[in-house]
């Protein structure tokens, strides 16, 4: 049996996996928000975290869509998940650990919709603290993680700069070639004629690719600071020193992997 969806203006994707605090807290905020007379819907994607958040979801946020993974399909599998099942116009795909403002999503949606040739669109983010968080970025490119995780990104400090966009006190859009992509607002119509997140990415580097592949479609891809949101992020692959990160952590194992797929594709 085939089920027809009605659209709307915002389909909102929440990727969780094993924190149900930072889950709540993201669902809190999308609930507080102000967003008119825009209908949207929330899809969380379980991404086989094996706790307790379908009944969490049931008994405090009824109006929410549960999408259920059996195991971890990574950053760009699991949202996949919630694209599939998405019927808005808009995506606004976030990670657990956001937290919006109350105007974040508005002003993103007011901007996309004010100029077709945007594909995605992303907000500033700020830490915890309210100190700026970079997530405008250039194509990194072979010798991007050496300047960033070791000694000679102070030697070379002019090429890093170039790679990350530093904070715009003027609050102006800028295009930008790739954006963090722990919160995106992305036109569903380029998904459907570029494809969604490339899953040979379990993770780190899909938002790059996604981006890059929005742009060789001829979008654009552009950084909003008008728009605000708080990004509890932790650099979960950046915690330990450079050389020995890859011989203890899985994540910085992951990272490396993901940087090399992306250098053979992009090659």
């Amino acid at each position: 049996m085939i089920v027809e969806y009605k659209s709307m203006d915002i389909s909102i994707i929440i990727l969780h996996w094993k924190n149900i605090v930072k889950t709540t807290k993201c669902l809190d905020s999308i609930k507080a928000s102000d967003l008119g007379a825009l209908t949207r819907e929330i899809i969380v994607v379980d991404n086989g975290s094996e706790d307790n958040v379908a009944d969490t979801l049931k008994n405090r946020y009824p109006e929410v869509i549960l999408v259920a993974s059996a195991k971890n399909l990574g950053m760009g599998g699991g949202n996949n998940l919630g694209i599939k099942r998405a019927r808005g116009d808009f995506l606004f795909i976030l990670n657990d650990d956001i937290v919006l403002k109350r105007d974040s999503l508005r002003i993103l949606y007011e901007r996309m919709r004010s100029d077709g040739n945007i594909g995605l669109s992303a907000p500033r983010l700020v830490n915890a603290d309210g100190t700026f968080q970079p997530s405008c970025f250039r194509f990194p490119t072979f010798m991007t993680p050496v300047l960033r995780r070791t000694f000679l990104g102070k030697i070379f400090r002019k090429r890093l700069e170039d790679y990350v966009a530093g904070e715009d006190s003027s609050e102006s859009e800028r295009e930008c070639e790739w954006v963090m992509g722990s919160s995106l607002l992305v036109r569903k119509a380029v998904l459907d004629r570029i494809g969604a997140f490339d899953e040979r990415f379990f993770m780190y580097f899909e938002d790059t690719d996604l981006c890059r592949r929005i742009r060789e479609a001829g979008f654009r891809v552009e950084y909003c600071p008008g728009s605000v949101v708080v990004h509890e992020h932790s650099r979960g692959s950046a915690k330990k020193a450079w050389y020995i990160a890859p011989f203890t952590d899985k994540l910085a194992r992951e990272h490396i992997k993901s940087f090399l797929k992306y250098l053979w594709k992009w090659r």
